[in-house]
């Protein structure tokens, strides 16, 4: 998510941190990155010209020439100009106060991810708000789009409204609005059709569903990927329909990120929601400035937090802490570690939220760490018996070979998967080594292996 971007601006910061003091001169060309660096990243043109402005203004202000730290300063006014053209300090949340069943109507091109979104939010309000959620489908063109959310809401328990052939979409929110109100339903969802470009069949289909249910929230889903064409599309619809807000689908993916600001700032609405993976819980509340700490390359700590708590049983967690002050740490303990980072969302999800890690995620790449060679790990830990996990030692030249042969892998790599177990168990023996008092004397760097 926002990898070139991020990059970029944080190659330009660090020229600003080694000078003792900053020149209007030093400001412009820092200005100047910027701009590039935003419209590489597919940001419109207008939207980088504004945000250009507000930062030059107060770069150049007394607040920077008597800063003490002037590089920092500006990074400071860069980060503050991120989150409020994102959408300022506060997430914006669902106006979920009507009277039930409340109607949230999805717009938006084909091929955006609209129907699995419709799907991750009903499950996101299901799980998160206690809501009861019906979803309706009002593509009457694609067959297949009603039988994916079929299919899908089966997955994640979520009632869908059954579909008869022939019917207009206003029909089916009519018919469906109604079912909810018998049946009891908090929130209805309604996902519309999509078109491969904007037409006016299209808006009008649209317009003719809002006109008939008025729904508490319209939400266009638009794909992160979308690039210069972001800021046409949000405002058409805007013109068009009307929209309340925006949900992202595909920020996981090698997004530059300019559709984030190009729609936010052309449509007028926040952002609020992003869709961050493929799996049914992997929709996130938007929150500007945890994503401008990420853009810069800050961390987002809360949100590491809050998907530790969110993913991982207190109970195996006071287990392992257990096993690793003990100094007991064996295959399976290394396994659990493993599959909890991957509820999390997988390596370089975290990663993504640890301050630093941008200037050394280059470097991680190229030693192969990341999601795919977990995985593997996993495998070749599961092709193991209890017997072998316990006790690594066991595990001469045949079991290897059985073990290579049961996961896909190497021998080479069960081999690699001994020494990372090795690495760490010798980590945990000099965690009870030091005790917490010598931990806190040493610090981290007192565990790692030289």
């Amino acid at each position: 998510m926002f990898n070139s971007l991020s990059e970029k601006l944080n190659g330009v910061f660090d020229k600003l941190r080694k000078r003792g003091t900053l020149s209007d001169k030093d400001v412009d060309a820092a200005l100047r990155e910027i701009r590039v660096a935003l419209l590489e990243a597919d940001v419109a043109l207008p939207v980088v010209r504004e945000f250009s402005k507000n930062v030059k203004e107060k770069a150049l202000g007394e607040e920077v020439i008597r800063s003490v730290t002037p590089g920092q300063m500006v990074v400071k006014i860069v980060h503050d100009a991120l989150v409020e053209a994102l959408g300022g300090d506060k997430p914006a949340e669902l106006d979920l106060a009507a009277r039930a069943p409340v109607v949230i109507m999805l717009v938006g091109l084909q091929g955006a991810g609209k129907t699995t979104t419709c799907a991750k939010l009903a499950k996101f309000l299901k799980d998160k708000k206690n809501k009861q959620v019906m979803m309706a489908s009002l593509d009457v063109q694609r067959p297949a789009a009603r039988e994916q959310l079929r299919v899908l809401g089966e997955q994640i328990a979520v009632d869908t409204f059954p579909l008869d052939k022939g019917k207009t979409p206003e029909d089916i929110s009519k018919r469906a609005l109604k079912e909810a109100k018998l049946k009891g339903y908090d929130i209805l969802l309604l996902d519309t059709a999509g078109r491969l470009h904007i037409d006016d069949k299209l808006m009008g289909e649209v317009a003719q569903v809002k006109k008939e249910v008025n729904p508490q929230e319209t939400l266009l889903v638009a794909d992160a990927m979308t690039g210069q064409d972001a800021a046409q599309v949000a405002k058409v619809f805007q013109e068009s329909v009307g929209v309340t807000g925006l949900i992202l689908s595909r920020m996981d993916g090698d997004a530059r990120g300019g559709a984030a600001f190009s729609m936010r700032m052309v449509a007028g609405v926040p952002i609020k929601f992003i869709g961050v993976g493929e799996k049914m819980d992997q929709l996130e509340a938007f929150h500007a400035e945890r994503i401008a700490n990420r853009i810069l390359d800050m961390g987002d700590i809360v949100t590491l937090v809050e998907k530790a708590s969110q993913s991982i049983s207190e109970e195996e967690t006071e287990k392992i802490s257990k096993r690793m002050e003990e100094g007991k740490f064996d295959l399976s303990d290394m396994q659990s570690q493993i599959m909890q980072m991957n509820k999390m969302g997988g390596m370089k999800s975290l990663m993504g939220m640890m301050p630093g890690m941008g200037k050394i995620k280059n470097k991680l790449d190229q030693a192969g760490f990341d999601d795919k060679s977990i995985n593997h790990q996993v495998a070749m830990i599961q092709s193991m018996t209890q017997k072998e996990k316990r006790k690594p030692a066991l595990l001469n030249a045949s079991r290897k070979r059985r073990i290579a042969k049961g996961s896909g892998r190497s021998v080479q790599d069960v081999n690699k998967l001994l020494k990372q177990w090795k690495d760490m168990s010798t980590m945990m023996k000099k965690f009870k080594k030091l005790g917490k008092k010598g931990l806190l004397r040493q610090g981290i760097s007192g565990l790692m292996p030289r």
